[in-house]
């Protein structure tokens, strides 16, 4: 019979938790669930918590979050977009103002019903989003078109209790993002707003995360519930599945209408204001980790990592005052480059049990230096991405680091894109797209991009949805893959 103690042993072991083995015991080509399930764990990205659905972000992957905010928020602040925060609780009148918006997050609402024992006059929705809560305020300090543009964004959780099978990071009920709303005097302003948007996406998934999407709108059974339109980054993983990356939504003036924003423009006629919203998503770091990740762990590309080097000193008794003051020396070296850098020296653990763990938790760089590399005054890089290694001068340290950090982020990303191209297939009918979707490749076709359509792929090819219809205006017009009529070039794929 098991005991308690053993139990409990080989529960964290198939968490990934079991610290004996600090490296992955499933392959990322063999058994990809348990692979990122091991992954997120071990890695210290995240933890399961007794709420289901619900994770906690380590402070490892929180760092990570932190990253990609500073970029994203610094950017969005040039733009004249202001944060603000609204609260966590939304009056169900306010969620039922605009009707297509109620009906599409309705399955996902918690409510909270009572105060102690005392039943509420009106129940409370945990944000799933926050336009109708916002957009009740908005209508009270939008009088004339000088109050336009106004730009607002929280940085916040959101809870959306979805019953779909959890997965950390790719789908929790709840996440963190930054969550953009914005009104226009004019519908070409919010048009254009979304073009910046989505070029702001691109530039951070791309420049930051090293991450290769299709960017492209949503088809009408995808879009957000309310919008007019819809646009994202969709990305194709490993496993053959597709993730939703940032989004942004025209809106139109549907909100304005159910929540009166309107203003005197400036012909002193009365108006609504244009409307859209856009958002980020903590999802970003198990998309990041799913790309990038191989058997041996995470890899973190540098221009996010909280780490971006870390020395690991060769300890002996007779040289490990000379070998610490060098690895010393080449910190400070590094830092004034503004390079993360962090110095191994635990005694407690070998050399090859911390290249291990730093090599786990994705470092992009590893410094070994040890009394032979004093003696020819080098020490030894090894690159997480690729796993190799090359010496550099000591004097030389952090020019070679610095040189190497760029390396390995064009690296990344070009690998990400050479991924994404090798996995498209062209595809002309239902049959296969879904064919595609089973070998584990992202097909792509012509797609009218209507909801009975869609509904009919979706039926047929065992839950693969559209993902997004291109933007590019050189791709030509094509027959819809299921109804014949005109469609435009399209990526499909079964989303988590």
């Amino acid at each position: 019979m098991t005991n308690k103690k053993s139990k409990k042993a080989a529960a964290n072991k198939d968490n990934g938790l079991d610290k004996k083995t600090i490296g992955l015991t499933a392959k990322k080509s063999e058994d990809f669930s348990e692979w990122y399930t091991q992954l997120i764990a071990k890695a210290e990205l995240a933890d399961y918590t007794k709420v289901s659905g619900c994770m906690v972000l380590r402070p490892y992957g929180y760092a990570i979050w932190e990253k990609i905010v500073k970029e994203v928020d610094s950017r969005l602040k040039k733009m004249g977009v202001q944060n603000c925060y609204f609260p966590l609780f939304i009056p169900e009148s306010l969620l039922k103002k605009e009707e297509q918006h109620v009906k599409g997050f309705a399955p996902e609402v918690a409510w909270v019903t009572h105060a102690s024992d005392t039943k509420l006059d009106e129940r409370l929705a945990v944000r799933p989003t926050s336009e109708t809560i916002m957009y009740d305020s908005v209508s009270k300090w939008v009088r004339s078109w000088r109050d336009l543009p106004l730009k607002l964004n929280q940085w916040n959780n959101v809870v959306r209790w979805e019953f779909k099978h959890p997965t950390p990071f790719i789908r929790t009920r709840e996440f963190l993002w930054c969550e953009g709303h914005t009104a226009f005097a004019t519908k070409e302003e919010a048009e254009q707003e979304i073009n910046d948007i989505m070029a702001l996406w691109k530039e951070i998934t791309e420049n930051y995360l090293a991450l290769a999407g299709v960017a492209g709108r949503k088809g009408e059974a995808e879009k957000f519930a309310g919008a007019l339109a819809s646009y994202s980054i969709e990305y194709f993983l490993p496993n053959g599945k597709a993730a939703q990356g940032p989004d942004a939504h025209f809106d139109g003036q549907n909100f304005a209408k159910a929540f009166d924003i309107t203003f005197l423009n400036e012909e002193g006629k009365k108006d609504y204001v244009w409307q859209n919203t856009w958002a980020i998503t903590t999802r970003m770091l198990g998309i990041i980790a799913m790309v990038h990740g191989d058997d041996h762990g995470l890899i973190i590309p540098p221009r996010i990592a909280p780490i971006h080097a870390v020395i690991v000193p060769i300890l002996f008794e007779d040289s490990k005052k000379d070998v610490l003051a060098v690895a010393e020396k080449i910190r400070k070296e590094l830092e004034k480059e503004n390079i993360a850098v962090e110095v191994d020296a635990r005694e407690t653990y070998t050399a090859g049990w911390k290249f291990n763990e730093w090599e786990l938790k994705g470092v992009p760089i590893r410094i070994e230096l040890g009394p032979r590399d004093l003696e020819k005054q080098q020490l030894v890089l090894f690159r997480r991405d690729t796993m190799q290694k090359e010496t550099a001068k000591i004097t030389a340290a952090a020019a070679a680091v610095k040189r190497k950090l760029d390396e390995i982020q064009q690296s990344m990303l070009s690998k990400s894109r050479q991924q994404l191209e090798s996995s498209i297939v062209a595809v002309k009918s239902v049959p296969e797209i879904a064919a595609a979707v089973k070998a584990k490749k992202a097909p792509k076709g012509f797609f009218c991009g209507s909801a009975k359509c869609e509904a009919e792929i979706k039926e047929k090819a065992d839950g693969v949805t559209s993902r997004c219809m291109t933007l590019d205006s050189s791709d030509k017009k094509g027959r819809c893959v299921v109804c014949g009529k005109e469609g435009t070039v399209t990526y499909f794929g079964k989303a988590y």
